[in-house]
């Protein structure tokens, strides 16, 4: 559906402006980008007209060098435009959404909004991104007019990545007002939370009380900071980021601007005291060590080690090894509950830790519903939208056991929020329950249990698959689920989605099953990502046990598989997602057309362990290089394959979905969205379109070979890559194995091959290389540590 907001202003170019306007241009809004004109450069308009866009101008360089990238693609920032408060208000007449991103300033923002007044069109909706500034004092001033298309729209940094959108309305906010800027927000991939006109709103109201928590305990306790930052990642189960690195990423000086925003505004608070920032802390901001932004904080980036502040020198020093009984027993634990109970129960210094610091956070959040938010839900949603937690508060107290952690908590002489007390006197025993489509949370307001609201156009397999008639097939590795209105849905779920020869059964099963009794095929999973290419422990042992005939089996499987779902008689859509890597790249790009979601870091990366891709990876590459001029005598086809050469010898994985479409591992015409939850729905609607549309499969096509000589050239240039020590020579064997495979083998310029001849040579080299001790070092060094080995 396209947005009601199609041009934005943007008041403000610091790091959240500029932030948002980089995200409101990749959603496709034309934006306004405008600050300040510096006092130096006041008068300058006629010799130097770009001096009074300074600071908007630099703005958006910097977003643009930003790493992770603020741009979905660098080409997205023609969308915006910039200027200053002086010379370019006029130009917001056109805008349907205003945001000030100013200094929390309350006087500054009033002074600006009173400014803009006559450039604001009647039907705009005017928001101000603040972290935690009263709406309601900032509405003060503000004509009759203007009041009710009011609201707050607190964005996390960096926006792109957070997910969280808070929306907190004023006095006079309209309903419609508060609905449109939901519908925006849900558009742009956010997910919304309503807050509630308090200090700092919902997340940082418990987050910045969790890190200051852990910060006057750690001290207290004589803990390290880095112990600190693990013992949270371990509760976490890898979700997120310890505190200290969550303050490093946002900077010292937001977070010690909010902490002491709550100590000056919650002056009823029964833990104020805990926002009361040390002076330590507070001794770093002076001296401009502020984060990631400054190149030091609590941590610090020297060369390519990682080094940590020393609390009793004041000086940064290698970080130690932190290792516990506890932390040790649960690292490969991934379930929730029973890597919760164990660390919390744990008689150790980390376990001590963990259940000091978290019992005192359930708590704390617990005695807020109602003031900041509704109810639980908002208050889960937002820590894990706005601190990447992987589960909020109330579902970590359901993992650890309600009443056992209450009856935990009171021999320890802690206060228990009465509302909790009366759920567990009432026969509560959780505070969610129920299944995927059933599910239920306690609402404090009423004291009983109520529907968790779902979004319709979140298509869930998790909980079509709460009713059985909706699961067609399954096996160790897959599912097919019926979506429904004549859709079938190929769901990978091994671990880490990796693919072996149960996902392939199921990828035939799929074709036979669609061709048969459905219209079209979706390949997509709830999961955390949609796959990490093939199953490396079960390759590794047939290298080990030189299994080469069930090796080249299992390589032949996949290429069987794959190009049967090529070919199939009913379209087929992926909907890949985050990591979508080596073989699951190459399962995406088997597909007729992909919708995939804005955040999906794509790539076929086998290089990395020593192999090439040899499930049909090859093959598509030359496809999407080199098809459209397949029919087409005497194109030099060296730059077309040189690029697909380079990007598979380099690993290229692209950080977007839009720069996978440059990288052509999806197609210029493959769809984006930018909502997670909508993936699925979108990815089944382009299907059904094309089902319903005419759909004819294509003819297996043969393609041109770029031959020998460009082989040869492209060998000359990976050598130069070893002679400048950019590539081992290991690296070199694979590049030259990618070269000759992408070239068309042992054939003159111009030859026309099947799409046979370049998976028996992918096959070829991939079993070669199986053959090479380097590759199975590297192989070994990915299982072990999950990064590349580069012998």
């Amino acid at each position: 559906m396209r947005p009601s907001i199609e041009r934005a202003t943007v008041l403000g170019a610091g790091v959240m402006g500029s932030g948002i306007a980089a995200h409101l241009a990749g959603a496709g809004i034309r934006t306004l980008l405008l600050d300040i004109v510096l006092p130096a450069t006041q008068g300058q308009a006629a010799a130097d007209p770009g001096a009074r866009t300074r600071v908007a101008d630099q703005a958006l360089a910097k977003a643009l060098k930003a790493r992770p990238a603020l741009f979905y693609e660098p080409d997205a920032a023609r969308l915006i435009s910039t200027g200053n408060f002086d010379d370019h208000l006029e130009q917001m007449r056109d805008s349907d959404l205003v945001v000030e991103a100013v200094v929390e300033n309350l006087q500054l923002k009033q002074a600006l909004f009173e400014r803009i007044m006559p450039f604001v069109k009647d039907d705009a909706i005017l928001a101000s991104n603040t972290s935690g500034l009263s709406i309601a004092a900032m509405s003060d001033g503000l004509p009759a007019s203007v009041q009710p298309r009011f609201l707050v729209m607190h964005f996390f940094n960096p926006v792109r990545y957070m997910r969280l959108l808070e929306l907190v309305t004023g006095p006079k906010t309209e309903p419609q007002v508060l609905e449109r800027a939901r519908s925006f927000g849900e558009f742009l991939g956010k997910g919304i939370v309503l807050g509630k006109d308090t200090p700092n709103f919902v997340a940082n109201r418990i987050g910045i009380y969790n890190m200051m928590q852990a910060l006057h305990l750690m001290k207290a306790g004589g803990y390290a900071i880095e112990e600190i930052d693990r013992f949270a990642t371990a509760a976490g189960g890898r979700g997120g980021a310890g505190p200290f690195k969550t303050c490093d990423l946002v900077g010292l000086d937001t977070i010690v601007h909010v902490s002491t925003n709550c100590y000056d505004s919650l002056a009823g608070d029964e833990e104020r005291d805990v926002f009361k920032v040390p002076d330590w802390v507070t001794d770093l901001v002076r001296q401009g060590r502020l984060g990631r932004k400054t190149g030091a904080g609590f941590y610090k980036k020297s060369g390519k080690e990682i080094l940590v502040l020393d609390l009793d020198s004041g000086d940064y020093r290698p970080q130690r090894k932190v290792s516990y009984p506890s932390l040790d027993k649960t690292k490969n634990l991934e379930e929730a509950r029973p890597r919760l109970q164990a660390l919390t129960h744990a008689d150790d210094r980390a376990g001590r830790f963990i259940w000091d610091s978290l019992s005192r956070n359930l708590c704390y959040a617990a005695r807020r519903v109602g003031e900041i938010a509704d109810d639980i839900v908002s208050i889960d949603r937002a820590m894990r939208w706005g601190f990447n937690a992987q589960l909020g508060p109330f579902e970590t107290w359901d993992a650890l056991g309600v009443a056992e952690s209450v009856e935990r908590l009171r021999r320890d002489g802690r206060a228990v929020p009465s509302w909790v007390s009366d759920m567990l006197a009432q026969g509560g025993t959780s505070f969610y329950s129920g299944d995927a489509a059933t599910r239920t949370y306690f609402d404090v307001s009423t004291k009983s249990s109520k529907p968790l609201a779902r979004d319709p156009r979140h298509l869930s397999i998790d909980v079509l698959k709460c009713d059985s008639s909706n699961v067609i097939k399954r096996n160790m590795g897959a599912s097919l689920i019926d979506l429904g209105d004549g859709c079938l849905c190929l769901e990978v779920h091994t671990k880490m989605n990796s693919l072996d020869s149960t996902v392939f059964e199921m990828v035939d099963s799929a074709v036979e099953e669609a061709e048969r009794n459905f219209e079209a095929i979706v390949m997509g999973n709830d999961g955390a990502a949609f796959g990490a290419g093939a199953n490396l422990f079960v390759l590794m042992a047939g290298i080990q046990q030189k299994q080469w005939d069930q090796i080249e089996r299992a390589v032949r499987q996949m290429q069987t598989s794959l190009q049967k779902l090529r070919y199939a008689s009913v379209p087929v859509v992926a909907a890949p997602f985050q990591f979508t890597l080596a073989g699951a790249a190459e399962l995406a790009m088997a597909a007729d057309a992909c919708q995939a979601h804005a955040e999906t870091y794509m790539g076929l990366v086998e290089i990395g362990v020593g192999l090439v891709p040899a499930g049909t990876g090859c093959l598509r590459m030359v496809e999407r290089f080199t098809g459209d001029v397949r029919n087409i005598e005497g194109v030099d086809l060296l730059p077309l394959i040189g690029t697909a050469s380079l990007n598979l010898a380099t690993a290229r994985v692209a950080t977007s979905a839009a720069e996978a479409k440059s990288l052509r591992f999806l197609r210029p015409d493959d769809g984006i969205t930018l909502n997670r939850d909508h993936l699925l729905q979108h990815a089944k609607q382009r299907a059904l379109g094309m089902a319903r549309s005419g759909y004819r499969p294509q003819r297996p096509p043969q393609f041109r070979a770029a031959g020998v000589d460009v082989a040869k050239t492209l060998s000359a240039r990976v050598w130069g890559m070893v002679e400048g020590a950019w590539a081992s020579d290991h690296d070199a064997l694979i590049a030259n194995k990618l070269a000759h495979i992408l070239c068309g083998g042992d054939v003159n310029a111009g030859a026309l091959l099947p799409e046979q001849a370049w998976l028996d040579l992918e096959c070829e080299a991939f079993l070669s290389l199986c053959g090479e001790e380097k590759t199975l070092a590297r192989i070994q060094h990915m299982l072990m540590h999950n990064k590349p080995l580069r012998n």
